[in-house]
């Protein structure tokens, strides 16, 4: 069975961990699979959103430490600092792949999110979870730093001394301080099925403009200063204006509200 998924429907792409054997803990191939799911969806022009879940009775368990447990200590400067994937190594890409998908990405939790699973979402725009959802940075409870790209993306989500106390302990959180501390979206008793409703409710926006809006969020959260993220938005917004399809759409809008308010 392969270990990840992608079926698109109706313009949205199903993502699917499919290790439920082993919690979708991610191995060496899991990890080469998320990211080759990832990377194929970025050049697509037929989808509109993303839908990002894991088969089984869990999100994902985090990494499979029986599949890395070979790592020879005189092979890890080799292993770790290589750039193979741009700025990224292949166990960051897992996380960073999902922000360069130029269309929505929503992750549905269940279970547990731990270490591998945790940062992998961290990559994802939106996060829906279960109330029992439990979700962890796992890495110190072998002596070890979170390294998949979470540092990138957890101080743009939480304070500092959230981000410590994870990183410090390795103890489970969940879901519901998950949303108090902004880990979290929302949560749903049946996340996948909260997952696909707002994914087809994005699907049905302008497509341009849902990319539009992803590229210049992602600027504005790049550390940018006012003046390049004021020119960003003016640059998108004149791009989108100047589509004749978008003029159709906005000539429609206010249609519409004329009709409405007379």
């Amino acid at each position: 069975m392969p270990r990840v998924t992608t079926e698109v429907t109706d313009h949205i792409a199903h993502v699917t961990l499919t290790r439920p054997d082993k919690r979708n803990a991610v191995d060496p191939e899991m990890a080469q699979a998320i990211v080759a799911a990832g990377e194929a969806l970025i050049d697509r022009d037929d989808i509109r959103a993303v839908v990002l879940s894991g088969a089984g009775e869990s999100f994902c368990a985090g990494l499979d430490v029986a599949s890395f447990g070979k790592l020879a200590v005189a092979d890890t400067e080799a292993k770790f600092m290589p750039r193979t994937h741009g700025e990224a190594n292949l166990m960051q890409r897992v996380a960073t792949v999902w922000r360069d998908v130029p269309v929505p990405v929503i992750a549905a939790l269940h279970g547990v999110a731990f270490g591998a699973g945790f940062q992998l979402v961290l990559g994802a725009d939106i996060r829906i979870a279960h109330p029992d959802t439990k979700l962890a940075i796992m890495e110190m409870k072998w002596g070890l730093v979170p390294d998949m790209g979470g540092m990138v993306y957890l101080p743009r989500l939480v304070r500092s001394d959230v981000i410590r106390r994870m990183t410090y302990t390795a103890t489970p959180v969940p879901a519901s301080q998950g949303v108090d501390w902004g880990l979290v979206t929302e949560l749903a008793n049946d996340p996948l099925t909260a997952a696909q409703s707002l994914a087809a409710e994005i699907a049905g926006k302008s497509p341009s403009a849902i990319r539009a809006a992803k590229r210049l969020i992602g600027f504005a959260e790049s550390g940018a200063d006012a003046g390049e993220v004021l020119l960003a938005e003016s640059r998108e917004q004149a791009g989108l204006v100047g589509r004749a399809d978008q003029i159709e759409v906005i000539a429609a809008n206010l249609q519409g509200r004329a009709a409405k308010f007379g």
